[in-house]
């Protein structure tokens, strides 16, 4: 059998970011209190859209991968949620709604090119009085993967149609502005085989200081920010508030 039999960009987003559920309570309370629909950028296959859309709030989920939101969308269908889906670029969306709550969790900021392009954006897109809010990773910890090195970070599991799923993290490399974080992928068939893969993503070191600083460049007020304790799967985050 061999990877047809899945999808792996809904697969691996599943394996490696579906389960995250600390930072859920702060989305509801946030998507409860603002002034019109919620905007989430970066929304994969809906974890945070679906779980907003199931406490009743009006939500856009924006991503660049068509193939994630359609999952979204089959998910949402599949439990009778309304979650509208835009596929479109965070650096340059149209979208001609304006929002109470412009949501980016995870480290969605950390992996935009041009986060003054995205805060323009989102901001001709707030309502009045509305809320951007900006999660990001601020206790990423390099280290180096090193033959027979005990103690590296627990993998990722999952399981879908007989398939097993393993994402172990094997490196966190400090590269100044940026840090890497490679994994090893192995995806274990129902008849055995085996497939292996090497994954990275990189992203941009970020502060809040230095997020404030360029929401107000963009015609934010910043407001105090919250933060998202870690769990032993989980780092910490910060989340930046800006207020249109």
């Amino acid at each position: 059998m061999n990877a047809a039999a899945y999808s792996p960009g809904v697969v691996w987003h599943d394996v490696e970011c579906g389960a995250y559920a600390a930072d859920l309570p702060l989305w509801r309370e946030l998507a409860g209190a603002a002034p019109g629909p919620v905007l989430e950028i970066g929304a994969g296959t809906g974890r945070v859209a679906l779980d907003l859309a199931r406490a009743g709030s009006a939500v856009t989920a924006l991503d660049s991968d068509g193939e994630l939101l359609a999952e979204l969308a089959a998910r949402a269908a599949a439990e009778g949620l309304r979650v509208a889906t835009a596929q479109a670029d965070a650096h340059a969306f149209d979208l001609g709604t304006r929002f109470g709550l412009i949501a980016a969790p995870m480290q969605v900021v950390q992996l935009l090119g041009d986060r003054p392009a995205f805060l323009a954006t989102a901001r001709r897109h707030l309502a009045a009085g509305g809320l951007v809010a900006i999660a990001f990773a601020d206790e990423l910890e390099a280290f180096e993967p090193e033959e027979g090195r005990a103690g590296l970070p627990e993998p990722d599991l999952g399981k879908r149609d007989g398939w097993r799923f393993v994402s172990q993290p094997v490196a966190v490399r400090d590269l100044g502005d940026r840090v890497r974080i490679e994994r090893v992928r192995v995806a274990l068939a129902p008849d055995g085989t085996r497939e292996r893969s090497d994954d990275a993503i990189e992203l941009v070191r970020v502060d809040g200081a230095l997020l404030a600083a360029e929401g107000r460049a963009a015609g934010l007020q910043p407001e105090p920010s919250r933060r998202i304790d870690a769990t032993d799967e989980h780092i910490g985050t910060e989340v930046v508030m800006l207020r249109g």
